[in-house]
């Protein structure tokens, strides 16, 4: 991969001369191709693993919260796994902190460009509508200057993006051509560059990070490399941060492409497996849940219930009611008589009253992190 430093970069200038996609060297180097290989085994297990989930919403309201929570960690937006869950029905009703509501958003961003990949290819309005929900703000392409990226130690400024509202929109657009039609790249290593050509356009005031996050796992889906975007990969970025923007600074600054790209490969190997190994505990974990209150509770047992149970840790008696389950007083006396045999905890949360369901809480919230 080349060395050299552009002569048209300058950090403090904003950089208008961006190259344009696909990259001006070979980027599907044969330690990448080995790499992409890795990654692509990875994925296709995770596909299968979630494919064996009965109830995809198990996947869909879980999995993303864990990513919700890395991610805005990753931008400083801190709250805890335990917050996320608890609000998760709330995250518009203002019960929760800023923070907890802020990463909340970033669930329902990733569920809304998820469901629009049935109407429309990946784009730039899917980026616009994704920031905009991250954000709870009608965004827009940047249309003023001023942007800049700095380190936050020192202060020092080490990026500014390309100014101007009709230059972004021709790099977006350039962006949105090489994830579509430079079909010879394998489609990781497309996600790759585009992810790195998305946050080196910051196309937006604010929120450029979370969205570009959010348009890698849509990728996924489109390419049908993911059948619902449950992969848990800012897990690995947090836990590498100082080398995903180190290594995001040297493709700007000197076209080191093979650094980067086996960056993204290797995060995506790892949290794969990470998230297949997590499916696989928790389809094992709904078996032994299921068995128990056949055992325990054998007069309330349905397998409706029972996966009701793992859509969410935390279990209303109004979740109950909107499945369709049981009217309000039965659903009562259902989840009563599941704290009864040790499958939910109840808690006091104000006037309402959550079920906890303490073994999935401690399984999404334990162990090593990708």
């Amino acid at each position: 991969m080349p060395t050299r430093a552009s002569s048209r970069f300058q950090p403090t200038k904003p950089y208008n001369d961006l190259p344009g996609l696909p990259p001006r060297t070979e980027v599907e180097t044969r330690v990448v191709l080995k790499a992409c290989i890795e990654a692509r085994t990875a994925l296709a297990e995770l596909k299968v693993a979630s494919e064996l989930i009965p109830n995809p919403a198990i996947l869909i309201n879980t999995i993303p919260l864990l990513e919700a929570r890395a991610s805005s960690a990753i931008e400083n937006i801190v709250t805890t796994t335990d917050r996320l869950f608890r609000f998760a029905h709330d995250d518009e009703h203002g019960h929760a902190d800023p923070a907890t509501k802020e990463a909340l958003r970033y669930r329902t961003a990733l569920r809304r460009g998820y469901e629009s990949l049935t109407r429309r290819p990946l784009s730039t309005t899917t980026a616009v509508e994704v920031c905009g929900t991250l954000r709870n703000l009608g965004m827009n392409i940047r249309r003023v200057p001023g942007t800049a990226l700095s380190n936050q130690s020192t202060g020092e400024v080490v990026y500014t993006p390309p100014e101007g509202e009709s230059r972004l929109r021709d790099l977006l657009g350039n962006w949105e051509r090489f994830l579509h039609e430079h079909t010879t790249i394998d489609p990781l290593i497309r996600m790759a560059i585009g992810h790195y050509q998305f946050e080196a356009i910051h196309p937006f005031t604010d929120g450029n990070g979370r969205t570009g996050r959010i348009l890698n796992l849509l990728f996924l889906v489109e390419q049908n490399l993911l059948g619902t975007p449950v992969l848990y990969l800012s897990g690995a970025i947090i836990r590498s941060k100082s080398d995903y923007y180190r290594l995001l600074l040297a493709v700007t600054s000197h076209q080191d492409w093979e650094p980067w790209l086996l960056f993204m490969l290797g995060a995506v190997t790892t949290t794969a497996r990470w998230t297949t190994e997590k499916i696989r505990a928790i389809r094992t974990l709904v078996e032994t849940t299921a068995a128990q209150v056949r055992k325990g509770a054998p007069g309330l047992y349905s397998r409706e219930l029972v996966e009701l149970l793992f859509a969410q840790p935390y279990c209303r008696i109004g979740n109950v009611v909107e499945s369709g389950i049981a009217q309000r007083q039965t659903a009562s006396e259902y989840l009563k008589a599941l704290c009864g045999i040790g499958v939910l905890q109840e808690r006091k949360a104000g006037r309402e009253k959550l079920f906890i369901n303490p073994r999935l809480l401690r399984l999404l919230t334990t162990g090593t992190q990708p």
